[in-house]
């Protein structure tokens, strides 16, 4: 009798408004690759080739927001046809550094920026890709950890839930035995708000954390809004301070101002 040969996971990979560099980090797990490639069938992921296959997909990996409404159709195409859908980065999460738009008139800003903004179809906001349809789990960072993601896919080939941290930066920070910068040279911080991720990089170079991973679970933001007034900070500065990659996710944080 012959032996029966065990289908691979069929995986997806799609890109919506974004730069592509959470795609890169898949393919940036130069040392996993070999072992991936060997577990899953990755059978849709133009960053990588151009040969693609129709679903079902066993598992799909989404980066980008939705910024048109061809975007907003696409989406419920790639939901219908997913087993499981993941998201990963802070567009596709939380609508990205492009969510700056739902702060002002898109119109004005497509007048200013294109010579012929006729020819740019735009919806007014960009949303994360949860605003459209059910996600299974979100994977956040601009960009992802290379960790994060390998532990994601992992755990929906076994089928258990991903073991991701939900603490703050902070505790990041005294597990690599940083200095605080606040608190040391009253450099302005987001690392107590800011979801783990990325290693507490930028503090470990002095740098104060500016959120590209998003809010943790446990955000007290009145709490750290005066903290980031006592560094000398305006309300407006703090703001702009929270305006960055994650914009959609810390704007309902942020301090009232004079454009609310």
């Amino acid at each position: 009798m012959a032996a029966t040969v065990r289908r691979r996971p069929r995986v997806g990979v799609f890109k919506f408004a974004s730069c592509d560099g959470c795609q890169l980090t898949l393919l940036d797990c130069e040392d996993e690759l070999l072992a991936l490639g060997q577990a899953v069938e990755v059978v849709h992921f133009l960053e990588a080739s151009s040969s693609v296959q129709p679903g079902p997909y066993d598992l799909s990996l989404v980066e980008g927001s939705v910024t048109t409404a061809a975007d907003a159709e696409r989406i419920l195409q790639v939901r219908a046809a997913s087993r499981r859908l993941v998201t990963i980065g802070a567009c596709a999460t939380a609508g990205g550094v492009q969510a700056l738009r739902d702060l002002a008139d898109v119109e004005e800003y497509r007048a200013i920026v294109y010579a012929r903004p006729d020819y740019v179809d735009t919806l007014a906001t960009s949303t994360p890709i949860s605003a459209h349809v059910p996600v299974d789990f979100e994977l956040r960072g601009c960009p992802i950890d290379r960790g994060q993601l390998l532990e994601v896919v992992t755990a929906f080939l076994a089928g258990r839930t991903p073991d991701v941290p939900r603490h703050s930066v902070c505790f990041a920070c005294k597990r690599r035995g940083t200095v605080c910068v606040t608190v040391a040279r009253g450099t302005p911080c987001l690392g107590p708000v800011t979801h783990a991720g990325c290693g507490a990089l930028c503090p470990a170079y002095g740098r104060g954390c500016y959120g590209c991973f998003g809010p943790s679970a446990s955000v007290n933001m009145p709490a750290m809004i005066p903290l980031l007034r006592s560094d000398g900070m305006s309300d407006d500065e703090v703001r702009r301070f929270l305006r960055t990659f994650n914009t959609s996710a810390f704007e309902p944080l942020a301090p009232p101002g004079e454009d609310e």
